[in-house]
């Protein structure tokens, strides 16, 4: 499951970014639902399974392929590769800092990661400061983040569930 979590979460950066520079900004809102807000929650699930290390090496690898998979879109790759850096940074960071529950967890640290990455990545692919791009792009990636959450969530909890059951089942034989 860890290497198909690791490989949807680079899939849907390359998509993302692949539909933004064949659409330009008016796909950006929808992406930011679809593919960065499940990016978002999804690097929540893999910061609970990964080591530090590999977290960190997660991120700049995931930075780094962003922009060889796409080097064509030109400014779309750089910026893409600049905010999905940043925005794993700081949403690692807040996650890491935050206590409770995961759910809460990853919906505070999405809140931040979006937030820079809303700001970082239209200022940097189309060249200027688009309030209403960056305010779209925001609520749809902290909603987006918010549904993927309680999905990953629910399957956690049932997988934690069927973990639980399997140890009672051993116990008894």
């Amino acid at each position: 499951m860890l290497y198909v979590a690791i490989g949807i979460y680079t899939i849907a950066m390359t998509l993302a970014n692949l539909s933004v520079a064949t659409f330009g900004p008016a796909i950006s809102p929808i992406n930011a639902f679809l593919f960065i807000g499940l990016d978002l929650a999804l690097r929540d699930w893999l910061h609970v399974k990964l080591r530090l290390w590999q977290m960190g090496a997660l991120i700049a690898s995931s930075g780094a392929l962003t922009y060889l998979l796409n080097p064509a879109s030109g400014k779309i790759a750089v910026a893409s590769a600049c905010a999905f850096t940043l925005a794993a940074l700081v949403d690692w960071v807040v996650f890491t800092k935050m206590r409770g529950s995961w759910f809460s967890r990853a919906n505070k640290s999405n809140v931040a990661g979006a937030a820079v990455d809303s700001l970082v990545f239209p200022t940097i692919a189309f060249g200027a400061l688009m309030p209403g791009i960056i305010l779209l792009q925001f609520v749809a990636k902290v909603f987006g983040g918010l549904v993927w959450a309680a999905i990953i969530g629910r399957q956690m909890d049932a997988k934690s569930h069927q973990d639980d059951t399997q140890e009672g089942k051993e116990a008894l034989t």
